[in-house]
C-alpha cells in the first residue's frame, strides 16, 4: 500500500534500541498483513459517487441511514450490502453463510440500529455440494440472530461461487464514524469468547454461542446509542483493528493516538495476529470522559472485554504507542484510505 507508514529508525539515528525496531516491524506486518490496501478499493467509487439529498446521513459510514420524517423525527432507515470473499465460499461454505448474515447484523448495530430482515444474491452451480452448506449457514445465522430471511436472487447456472447479502434495520438515536471529536477517548470492545477459525484471521466467537447470548450481545449497541453512552462508533472489519480506525479517523476528519498495552487481547495470541483480526463481535466507540464508566460497565455486565485504548486528536495522523516508544502508522493528511470525509 501507498501510505505513510512507519520507517526504520535505524538508518537515521545511532544506537536505536529494539523496541523500536520491534515496534517499526509490528507496524509494518500490520500495515501488509491486515485488509488495510482493501479499503483502498472503496476510494475509486466515493469519487464517482452523486451528491445524497439534503439532510441525508452522508456516505461511507458501515451502513446507508435515511431519515425518516422531519429532522429523522422516526429515526432512520439502515441500508447495508457485503459480499463474500470467494476463497471463504468455496473452502468454508457454510461458514460463509453464516458470516454473510452475521457481518450485515454488525453494521446495522454499529450504527446504533437493530436489524429488520436480509435478502441475498447467489451465484453457484446447482450441482455443487456447497450450495446446500451455503443455504444452511444463512438458515443457521438467520435463526440464531432473529433476522429473516425475506427474498433474494438466484443463479444456478455459473462457474464461479459468489455470495452477497443485504440487509435493512432501523435507527432511533444514530452512532456514526462521523461523529467522532478531538478529546474523545477512543474504546474498543471486543467478544474474547472464541478463537480464530481455522488458518484465518476470522475470529469466531459466534458460531457455538447461544442464540439468546449472540441477540442480547448486539442490541447492546443500540442502547448506547439511545443513552447517548458513545458519539462514534464502527465495526471492526477485515481492515483490522487499526485500520478500522484510520477509516473511522477519515470520516470525522481527526486523529488518534493508541496504546497497544491498553487493547484488550486474548491470553496466547501474538499482537500482530490480534491487530490483524477480524472478529465476530468487535467495535470501536469514542465516548467522553462522563460517559466512560457506564459505557464500560455495559460491556463487562455482558462479559464482553472493553477498554479505553487511546484519545482522538485534530492531528488526522494514526500514532501507536509500545512501552516508551510510539510511531506514526497512517497520515491522512497525505494519504486517503476511503475517500468519504
Amino acid at each position: 500500500m501507498n501510505s505513510k507508514m512507519p520507517t526504520s529508525i535505524t538508518s537515521r539515528l545511532a544506537g536505536i534500541t529494539a523496541s523500536v525496531t520491534t515496534l517499526d516491524s509490528l507496524l509494518q506486518t500490520v500495515a501488509q498483513r491486515s485488509g488495510i490496501s482493501l479499503k483502498q478499493d472503496i476510494a475509486a467509487v466515493s469519487k464517482r459517487l452523486a451528491a445524497l439529498p439534503d439532510g441525508w446521513h452522508a456516505n461511507g459510514d458501515d451502513t446507508a441511514a435515511i431519515p425518516l420524517g422531519v429532522n429523522a423525527e422516526h429515526g432512520y432507515q439502515l441500508l447495508a450490502i457485503e459480499g463474500m470473499q470467494g476463497s471463504l465460499v468455496t473452502e468454508q461454505p457454510w461458514f460463509a453463510g453464516w458470516c454473510a448474515v452475521m457481518v450485515n447484523c454488525s453494521d446495522i448495530a454499529a450504527m446504533g440500529g437493530r436489524p429488520t430482515a436480509v435478502v441475498d444474491a447467489l451465484w453457484c452451480n446447482g450441482d455443487s455440494p456447497m450450495l446446500a452448506e451455503l443455504l444452511r449457514g444463512m438458515r443457521d445465522a438467520s435463526e440464531h440472530l432473529g433476522v429473516p430471511i425475506v427474498g433474494g436472487h438466484t443463479n444456478l447456472r455459473s462457474g464461479d461461487a459468489n455470495l452477497a447479502v443485504s440487509i435493512l434495520g432501523h435507527a432511533n438515536k444514530l452512532l456514526s464514524s462521523f461523529a467522532a471529536r478531538p478529546g474523545h477517548l477512543l474504546v474498543a470492545a471486543i467478544d474474547q469468547r472464541g478463537a480464530f477459525q481455522g488458518k484465518s484471521l476470522n475470529w469466531n466467537a459466534a458460531t457455538s454461542a447461544p442464540a439468546e447470548r449472540l441477540r442480547g450481545d448486539l442490541e447492546l449497541l443500540p442502547s448506547i446509542a439511545e443513552q447517548q453512552l458513545a458519539l462514534a462508533c464502527k465495526d471492526i472489519s477485515q481492515a483490522g483493528l487499526l485500520g478500522t480506525t484510520i477509516m473511522l479517523l477519515e470520516s470525522s476528519g481527526c486523529g488518534a493516538d493508541i496504546d497497544l498495552a491498553a487493547i484488550p487481547k486474548p491470553e496466547g495470541v501474538a499482537m500482530e495476529d490480534w491487530l490483524c483480526a477480524f472478529p465476530s463481535f468487535g467495535y470501536l466507540l469514542t465516548t467522553t470522559p462522563e460517559q466512560l464508566p457506564q459505557l464500560l460497565a455495559t460491556f463487562k455486565n455482558r462479559d464482553i472485554n472493553a477498554a479505553v485504548i487511546g484519545e482522538i486528536n485534530a492531528s488526522r495522523e494514526l500514532w501507536v504507542s509500545q512501552d516508551t516508544r510510539r510511531s506514526l502508522f497512517y497520515d491522512l493528511n497525505t494519504t486517503e484510505l476511503t475517500g468519504f470525509s
